[in-house]
């Protein structure tokens, strides 16, 4: 695929943004965007929305119950404890006790997306020591895949490759991010973290060898990396593809019915269906109550090898689930093909943006092509791209395999 060039709408240094931000510290650079008009509505909003109680996502304001279940997932749970263990020995009592969250807390729903500091919730890697980073690393790689765990390592670099582009690099670097863990670690008992700052949300909770990884939100601002160091790679390249071919692949009914929109930002959108801060998202940060409306073509009227591409595609927004967690996910997925709906945002040739949104009880997953933050571009570009998954009927942080694991209890 070709299309637009990042290097085209990089910012020039005249541009406030970027020329008065140099040498700031995160925090500085966040306090007086954040004293904007438009910052303050947001964040006044995000603070209304986390502080309704959590409900989840819904089609119809109304949770489907008996969708999950407590199983032996295989999860390699002790090496994941041995993992926070070793992270938690390195940190400062100061520190343990900043990161550290009753298994309940509201701060599970903290998490935002920004390179803004919008909270203070736990500690920032940034601040701790190289042995503590080194340690966070061994538990994320405790907690993910291999591939998982190199897709959450080539986004911290998206982030520190976006520094670079600017010389802002105490603004966005690999370790610009909120770390916090929640309850004790434990072979058997309910214990979980999370990880979030820019272009990265991601949340683990693990129960015994159960666990699952909700939400996640993860981004890049251009999708090809070239660091100073010599790395290089692309990011969203399988998902953007994947999703594109399905598309084409689809009869030129089905694809009119699954276009929601043909533009991607359509003057027929209603208000709800587009905002500045997720753009088409609808299950972007503090929507973790949100009713979204059933939308697109059911996959039940696809053909077997369209399904098997659904499923497959499917995959690769899970790849980062351990082998064991992540079958289980598969599994679920395929029981409710018969319902699950996929959508579609703007044109479907080789060099058009788009967003889709695959849809189930058990599953919500949106793919978008942005408009520039740190680029110039006005328009959606497929050098920023930005992916949420969700799931939905209330077991986004695991609250769902909570409520089952203290109703086993008592």
């Amino acid at each position: 695929m070709t299309g637009a060039d990042y290097r085209d709408y990089i910012w020039p240094e005249s541009y406030d943004r970027v020329g008065k931000s140099h040498g700031l510290d995160p925090i500085t650079y966040s306090q007086p965007v954040l004293s904007t008009p438009k910052a303050i509505a947001l964040k006044a909003e995000w603070k209304r929305l986390s502080e309704e109680p959590y409900r989840g996502i819904t089609h119809d304001g109304v949770v489907e119950e008996g969708l999950y279940e407590l199983a032996d997932e295989g999860f390699p749970v002790e090496a994941a404890v041995s993992a926070a263990e070793a992270l938690l020995a390195t940190l400062s009592s100061e520190q343990r006790a900043a990161a550290s969250y009753p298994i309940d807390a509201s701060e599970w729903r903290g998490w935002y997306n920004p390179e803004l500091v919008f909270n203070t919730n736990g500690i920032r890697l940034e601040t701790v020591s190289d042995a503590s980073r080194e340690a966070f690393l061994g538990l994320l790689a405790a907690c993910t895949s291999a591939r998982g765990f190199e897709k959450i390592r080539h986004l911290m670099k998206a982030n520190l490759f976006l520094g670079e582009l600017y010389d802002l690099r105490r603004i966005m670097s690999e370790w610009t991010y909120h770390f916090l863990i929640f309850g004790t670690p434990s072979p058997t008992e309910p214990w979980g973290w999370n990880l979030y700052g820019h272009h990265i949300g991601f949340n683990v909770l693990i129960i015994g060898r159960q666990m699952v990884i909700s939400p996640t939100f993860m981004g890049t601002e251009p999708n090809n990396i070239a660091l100073q160091s010599g790395e290089r790679f692309t990011l969203f390249k399988r998902e953007e593809e994947q999703g594109l071919r399905l598309m084409q692949s689809l009869s030129p009914e089905l694809r009119e019915r699954a276009t929601l929109y043909k533009l991607m930002e359509d003057p027929a959108m209603p208000g709800w269906r587009f905002n500045f801060a997720d753009q088409r998202h609808l299950g972007g940060a503090f929507q973790d109550n949100r009713i979204v409306p059933i939308e697109g073509v059911p996959v039940s009227e696809f053909t077997s090898g369209q399904q098997a591409a659904v499923l497959k595609l499917v995959e690769t927004f899970y790849e980062h689930w351990p082998d064991g967690p992540r079958a289980a996910r598969m599994a679920q997925i395929e029981a409710h093909l018969d319902r699950t709906l996929f959508s579609w945002i703007g044109g479907h040739g080789d060099d058009d943006p788009f967003y889709f949104h695959i849809h189930s009880p058990v599953v919500m997953i949106e793919f978008d092509h942005h408009s520039g933050m740190w680029l110039s571009n006005t328009v959606p570009k497929k050098f920023h791209v930005h992916v949420i998954t969700r799931l939905p009927n209330g077991n986004d942080y695991g609250k769902e395999l909570l409520r089952l694991h203290a109703l086993k209890r008592a």
